[in-house]
C-alpha cells in the first residue's frame, strides 16, 4: 500500500477571502475505519508498464504524430497514482467528521458545517499552489421536520417514509385519509386519465414509481383532488426523491419502499386502508459557495474539469456521500499542485448537490457559451467508498440504458474501464442519466464521466461474488442517514477510485487525444418493461433526481 506524508505548505500562503474564516482544521490521523487498506491480489500484480502506459485504447496514430504529450501524460499519471493514497485522503475525511461533530452532526449546504468544510478545502488547495476562488450562489434550503406514515386500519402499523425534497408540508396533526391506488400501467400516475373522476378526492394517492417525474405524479394526484401522495419504489431499496423545484409541491409527498407500497396496494384491493401521513417541511433562501481550484498553468482553451459535491444531507455528516469524492479529488489536486501541465486542470467542490445539483447548475449557468466550449470534459466522483461497494462507471455510451452522453463521454467511459481492466478489477456500468453533478455539464453538451460505488440499492449475489461484501444488503445502508460517518468507509474502494482519479487527471492534463478515438459499437442493454424499469437512478441507486 502506498503511504505518503503531506507536503509542506507552498509559497502561496496568504489570508483567505472568506468573510469570517474559521480556524484551519489541520489534518491529523483519525480513527481508521473497520476495513483495512489492502491492495487486492490483482492490483498487487500491476506491472510498471500498466502504471506508466497512457489510457488504454488511445490511438497509436495520435501518439506517432505527436508522441511528447502522450509520454508526458503517462509520466504524470504514474506519478499521481503513486503519490495519491487513501491513507492520506482519510485525514480529510477525519477533518470533515470533526467539522460535522462540532456543528450538530451535519455539513448541509448553507450551514456552518458546510462553510467550515469549504474553508478547509479552500486552504488545502491554496497551500498546494493552486489558484483558488469561491463562487457564491443562493438556493432554497429544505428540511423535513416530520416524516411519518401510520396505517390505522385494517391493521395498525408504522411504515417508514421519506419526505420528497421540496414537498409542501401538511397540518401538525398529519393528514388522515383513505388510500386510493393508482393502477400500474404505461403512465402510472403521470396522466390525468390515471385518476378516475371522484376516486381520489380527499384521499392519499398511492403511486408506483416510473414513467415521469415525482413532481408530475404528485401534481396530477393533486389535480384529481388527492390531499397527499405516496410514491413507492419499483426496485429494492429506499426511495429518496426530490420534486426538483421549491415551487413544484402541491400536496405532501413521500417515498416508500417497493415492498411497503405493494403490500399497501394489495391490502387496498380487499378493502379500505386508512392512514395518517405526517409530513412537515421547512424552506428558506440561503447563500452557499462552490470552491473552484485550478492549475496556474495549462491551456485554458483545453480545460479538464474534475468535481465532487462537498455538502451533506441535513441528517448526517456525509462522510461517504460525499466526503469520499471530495477527499479523493482533493488528494489528487494536492499532489498535482504546481506540476507543469499542457491543459488547464480545474477542480470543483460543489455545494447544494443534495437539493438538486444547485451548485454545479449555478456554475454551468454562469459560463458563457465560449467558456463552456473551453471545458473539454468533466469528471464526477460521488460516493467512492461505500462499505458494501460495487465499482460503477458512468455509462457514457448509453449501452446500459439511460441514454448516451455528449460526444466524448463514451471515450471517457472506455478510458476508465480500460484502466480498471489493466488493474484486473471488476466494474459495472451505471446509467448515465445526469442525476449527479455531471447533469448540468451533459445538458450543456460537455462530455462527462466518472465513478461511484453505490448508494441505497441492493447488492446482488452475483455482485457479491465479484466484489465481496453482503448480498441482499444496500451498497451503503447509511445513505442519507446520521450513520454516514467515519466508520462508513471501505478503504479498498476508496483507494481504487483515488487511483482512477489520479490516472485520469494525469493523463488528460497532457493528452486529450483519446477523446477523439472511436469506441466500438456496443449493443444497448435490453430495457425492462416500462412499469418495471427503475429509471432515474442507474444501477448504483445514487440519485437526487426528479425522475420517478
Amino acid at each position: 500500500m502506498k503511504l505518503r506524508s503531506r507536503r509542506s505548505t507552498s509559497p502561496f500562503d496568504r489570508p483567505t477571502p472568506f468573510d469570517r474564516p474559521t480556524p484551519l482544521d489541520r489534518p491529523t490521523p483519525g480513527p481508521r475505519p473497520r476495513t483495512a487498506v489492502t491492495r487486492r491480489t490483482a492490483g498487487a500484480a500491476l506491472t510498471v508498464a500498466a502504471l506508466v502506459a497512457p489510457l488504454l485504447l488511445a490511438g497509436a496514430g495520435s501518439a506517432a504524430a505527436d508522441p511528447d504529450p502522450a509520454r508526458k501524460a503517462a509520466r504524470l499519471a504514474a506519478r499521481l497514482v503513486e503519490a495519491s493514497d487513501a491513507e492520506t485522503a482519510h485525514d480529510t475525511l477525519a477533518a470533515l467528521q470533526r467539522i460535522a461533530d462540532r456543528n450538530g452532526g451535519t455539513r448541509v449546504a448553507g450551514s456552518k458545517g458546510h462553510d467550515q468544510s469549504a474553508q478547509y478545502v479552500y486552504e488545502q488547495a491554496r497551500r498546494a499552489g493552486l489558484k483558488v476562488s469561491k463562487q457564491e450562489f443562493e438556493y432554497t434550503f429544505f428540511e423535513a421536520r416530520a416524516q411519518r406514515l401510520d396505517v390505522l386500519s385494517p391493521k395498525a402499523e408504522s411504515v417508514p417514509v421519506i419526505a420528497m425534497t421540496y414537498s409542501v408540508g401538511g397540518p401538525d396533526a398529519g393528514l388522515t385519509a383513505e388510500l386510493a391506488v393508482v393502477p400500474v400501467g404505461a403512465t402510472t400516475g403521470c396522466a390525468a386519465t390515471d385518476y378516475p373522476a371522484g376516486a381520489f378526492a380527499g384521499r392519499i394517492a398511492l403511486i408506483r414509481r416510473g414513467g415521469c417525474s415525482f413532481a408530475q405524479k404528485q401534481a396530477a394526484a393533486a389535480a384529481a383532488g388527492a390531499t397527499g401522495a405516496l410514491i413507492y419504489n419499483n426496485a429494492d431499496g429506499d426511495l429518496n426523491g426530490t420534486l426538483g423545484d421549491p415551487t413544484a409541491g402541491k400536496v405532501p409527498t413521500g417515498g416508500i419502499t417497493k415492498a411497503a407500497g405493494e403490500a399497501l396496494a394489495a391490502e387496498a384491493a380487499t378493502g379500505p386502508v386508512r392512514v395518517t401521513l405526517d409530513i412537515r417541511t421547512f424552506m428558506e433562501p440561503r447563500k452557499t459557495w462552490n470552491i473552484i481550484a485550478e492549475t496556474r498553468g495549462g491551456d485554458p482553451d483545453n480545460t479538464v474539469m474534475v468535481g465532487a459535491h462537498l455538502d451533506s444531507v441535513p441528517a448526517g455528516p456525509g462522510i461517504n456521500d460525499n466526503g469520499s469524492g471530495s477527499a479523493g479529488i482533493l488528494e489528487v489536486a494536492q499532489n498535482l499542485g504546481v506540476h507543469p501541465v499542457k491543459n488547464k486542470v480545474r477542480f470543483a467542490w460543489w455545494s447544494a448537490e443534495e437539493f438538486g445539483l444547485k451548485g454545479s447548475e449555478a456554475y454551468v449557468n454562469s459560463l458563457s457559451e465560449a467558456d463552456r466550449k473551453k471545458i473539454r470534459l468533466y469528471l464526477n466522483f460521488d460516493m467512492i467508498a461505500s462499505p458494501n461497494y460495487a465499482q460503477f462507471v458512468y455509462n457514457g455510451s448509453g449501452s446500459a440504458g439511460g441514454g448516451a452522453g455528449p460526444a466524448g463521454s463514451a471515450q471517457i467511459e472506455r478510458d476508465i474501464t480500460g484502466y480498471l481492466d489493466g488493474l484486473g478489477l471488476p466494474h459495472d456500468p451505471t446509467a448515465f442519466d445526469g442525476r449527479s453533478d455531471y447533469g448540468p455539464f451533459i445538458d450543456a453538451g460537455i462530455p462527462a464521466g466518472g465513478t461511484d460505488t453505490g448508494a441505497e440499492k441492493i447488492k446482488s449475489p452475483e455482485q457479491a461474488d465479484r466484489y465481496g461484501g453482503t448480498p441482499g444488503s444496500a451498497y451503503d445502508s447509511c445513505y442519507h442517514k446520521a450513520c454516514d460517518d467515519l466508520a462508513n468507509i471501505d478503504m479498498d474502494a476508496f483507494d481504487v477510485n483515488i487511483d482512477v482519479i489520479a490516472h485520469a487527471v494525469g493523463t488528460y492534463a497532457w493528452d486529450l487525444s483519446s477523446l477523439q478515438q472511436p469506441v466500438p459499437a456496443q449493443r444497448p442493454a435490453a430495457p425492462a418493461p416500462a412499469a418495471q424499469a427503475p429509471t432515474g437512478t442507474g444501477v448504483s441507486g445514487h440519485a437526487h433526481g426528479v425522475t420517478a
